[in-house]
């Protein structure tokens, strides 16, 4: 497998990492064991956002795509693949406090579904 195939594989990593840490709570409302898995995730996620860190598989694809004689990206995977699209001027601090705090409120939804339902049982 070639370093940019991997690097591709990376990205879609990346990619379904970031989508479980917002959405994985609400998997775990009909699987709890999820939660186990789920919580330390969205953990990471949070952290990353609120500390302004650069997760570490962004310089793993970066290296990657180096290695395929393709250029790299400065900053985060939120901010070249996602803030691109949504935010053209890039990402700040104000808006990387948002997406935390995004990441926050979604798993508070999820979790306190995984909690009422779990006391109606």
């Amino acid at each position: 497998m070639g370093y940019r195939a991997l690097a591709d594989l990376v990205v879609l990593t990346h990619a379904a990492f970031v989508a479980f840490v917002l959405g994985g709570g609400f998997l775990a409302v009909r699987w709890r064991r999820v939660a186990w898995i789920h919580l330390p995730a969205a953990v990471w996620g949070a952290l990353i956002e609120f500390a302004g860190w650069i997760c570490p598989l962004t310089p793993l694809e970066n290296d990657l795509r180096a290695r395929a004689g393709e250029a790299g990206y400065s900053g985060g995977f939120v901010e070249h693949y996602v803030l691109h699209a949504l935010y053209p001027s890039g990402l700040t601090p104000a808006v990387q406090w948002i997406l935390g705090a995004g990441v926050i409120a979604a798993n508070v939804v999820a979790y306190t579904l995984v909690w009422t339902r779990r006391h109606r049982e």
